[in-house]
């Protein structure tokens, strides 16, 4: 079943994009490339690839991953209109409907994803994809991770382990999630998660968060 709604998504894709595409005027297809190269061009620039022509594959890699995730978005939005208004009086069918067209696009988004790093990693250390990821994703988890750990210092490195594997867990949804919205309601999400564990061990996050604000006035006052 789940092969079949694949099946039935990319060939929905196909004609949604294609029509999509004509849609839009050749000064909008332009603007829309030339924005998505620029922010693909912003992560590139941070990964210090002196080749040129490696400098180009890799903004190129990532161009085309924010290509190709709008056009599963497209794809999506098409459909559940559709839906809506054929089920508009049946709200059973309706929300089976969506339902399954949602897992057709959370299988597509995982099966572009896979893809998507593995091209990453073919030209890119481990370390730039992490980069790569954190630029995607507007730096939020080693924002995130340094934050915790200025915030409570007296982290386990058991707690700051696990901290940060949630965190990760975290980046690979948002990277591939649609907006800046969406994207950070994963971290907060996974740091909700966060939270709870750390207040399970037994820390007060109202009184640390108290604590690490007079730390940082105190710091700023000295400067």
């Amino acid at each position: 079943m789940m092969k079949a709604s694949i099946l039935i998504l990319l060939l929905t894709c196909s004609s949604v994009i294609t029509a999509f595409a004509q849609q839009m005027t050749p000064d909008e297809k332009a603007k829309y490339v030339k924005v998505i190269t620029e922010r693909a061009d912003k992560i590139v620039a941070n990964l210090n690839i002196a080749d040129t022509k490696k400098y180009e594959k890799v903004r190129n890699i990532i161009r085309d991953q924010y290509s190709n995730l709008n056009d599963i978005y497209t794809v999506r939005d098409a459909r559940l209109k559709e839906i809506k208004a054929k089920h508009q009086d049946n709200k059973a069918e309706r929300d089976t409907a969506i339902a399954k067209q949602s897992r057709a696009t959370d299988a597509a988004l995982a099966k572009l994803h896979k893809k998507y790093i593995g091209k990453l990693s073919a030209e890119l250390s481990t370390e730039q994809v992490d980069l790569v990821k954190n630029g995607m994703t507007y730096n939020v988890l080693p924002i995130t991770y340094k934050a915790y750990q200025e915030q409570i210092l007296t982290l386990t490195e058991a707690q700051k382990k696990q901290i940060l594997i949630w965190l990760t867990e975290a980046r690979e949804h948002a990277i591939d999630a649609e907006s800046s919205d969406k994207k950070h309601a994963w971290f907060g999400k996974y740091k909700g998660r966060i939270n709870n564990y750390l207040s399970a061990a037994g820390y007060d996050l109202k009184k640390e968060g108290i604590e690490w604000e007079k730390r940082r006035k105190a710091k700023a006052a000295s400067n």
